[in-house]
């Protein structure tokens, strides 16, 4: 594909107009493709919360038209002149931000979600150009090659797109905090598109999972379905008190407001709770914290060593996502599904197939 013909080349995708959210059709221009740039032909983006953050204004700074979407994968249909790592045909995915100042000593220890003047988000972030970025409900995309992932061939594109913000947000801080050592007691806080995957993860790593849920229809999901070895209704005080000092690590995937004095006297001396989840404060009583030199820990995503490590982890040992593919077409309800918690556990839009 030549460059003046890419530059003509009108991308289609589906984008708000406005706070309501609601997404229909819309064509725009990618840039031309620079000589380090990969460009590819989206088949699966994955559905995220953020989708529904930015496309309802939810944090006030969203411009429109917004088009959503940073669970990105697809296939390589171009590649500039400077490209090492990939080739047309290639199957890759792009995550949650498209660029990074690649000077700082985040970004050169390849923690690039850390950079220091601040990543450019794949959606509705202000590009190098000063253009609004425009994310994975779409035909394509063009990205530099550091910000683009190797998905195994033998792994399941649909498969690959959740991984690309649920999958890495969990997988990310267990290993910065060493939750990969068989043997060891894990709690999980929340059981939806990331909880699930922090639950195969676990599994994976070897370690003895319980999952936390406020709702005992949870149980038969999270035993059965996900493998976890058991399951606590935290509104039941006494299952709660059984538990006490006995975890190793806690991932809170959990939004919505709870209390965290409520967990944390479960860890062990010296364990940690990793927060991956929005939940509007945390509250925490002093003692809970210092008697047991516990550690509350916070974290977003990863950078693109970390993602790379995770993909091929997921491709080696077998471990998928739960999903649910969607034509675009269905977006808005899929949007309003996910607002209600209505899915096990994510939506994967099939862009391939229904974009037309």
């Amino acid at each position: 594909m030549s460059a003046s013909a890419s530059a003509k080349e009108n991308c289609l995708g589906w984008a708000a107009r406005d706070a309501s959210g609601f997404l229909s059709p819309f064509h725009f221009s990618r840039r031309v493709p620079g000589s380090d740039d990969v460009s590819l032909r989206i088949t699966h983006c994955g559905v995220c919360f953020a989708d529904v953050a930015w496309t309802r204004n939810k944090l006030g700074n969203s411009v429109y038209p917004l088009v959503p979407g940073h669970e990105i994968v697809g296939i390589v249909t171009e590649v500039g002149s400077a490209v090492t790592r990939y080739k047309v045909g290639y199957h890759v995915g792009v995550g949650t931000y498209i660029d990074s100042c690649r000077e700082c000593e985040y970004c050169n220890d390849r923690q690039e979600v850390n950079c220091v003047k601040g990543g450019t988000f794949t959606f509705n972030g202000v590009d190098k150009d000063g253009s609004v970025t425009k994310g994975g409900y779409s035909s394509y995309i063009v990205v530099h090659e550091r910000y683009c992932y190797r998905i195994p061939e033998n792994y399941p594109l649909a498969s690959a797109a959740p991984l690309l913000c649920a999958g890495i947000t969990v997988y990310s801080p267990m290993i910065r905090h060493k939750m990969n050592q068989p043997g060891k007691t894990l709690g999980v806080i929340g059981l939806g598109g990331l909880g699930h995957m922090a639950v195969k993860f676990g599994k994976a790593f070897g370690l003895h999972v319980t999952v936390f849920s406020t709702s005992a229809s949870k149980e038969n999901e999270a035993l059965s379905l996900l493998g976890a070895d058991r399951f606590v209704l935290s509104s039941d005080n006494e299952q709660m008190k059984a538990m006490n000092k006995s975890l190793d690590f806690i991932v809170d995937c959990a939004s919505g407001d709870h209390s965290f004095d409520l967990y944390m006297p479960l860890l062990k001396a010296c364990g940690i709770l990793v927060l991956v989840g929005f939940p509007s404060e945390i509250k925490v009583l002093p003692h809970n914290l210092l008697l047991g030199m516990r550690t509350i820990a916070g974290s977003v995503t990863g950078g693109t060593k970390d993602t790379q490590d995770m993909l091929d982890f997921c491709a080696a040992h077998e471990i998928y996502p739960n999903i649910e593919v969607i034509p675009i077409q269905y977006i808005n309800e899929a949007l309003d599904r996910m607002i209600k918690r209505d899915i096990k556990y994510r939506f994967v839009i099939d862009i391939e197939s229904s974009l037309k």
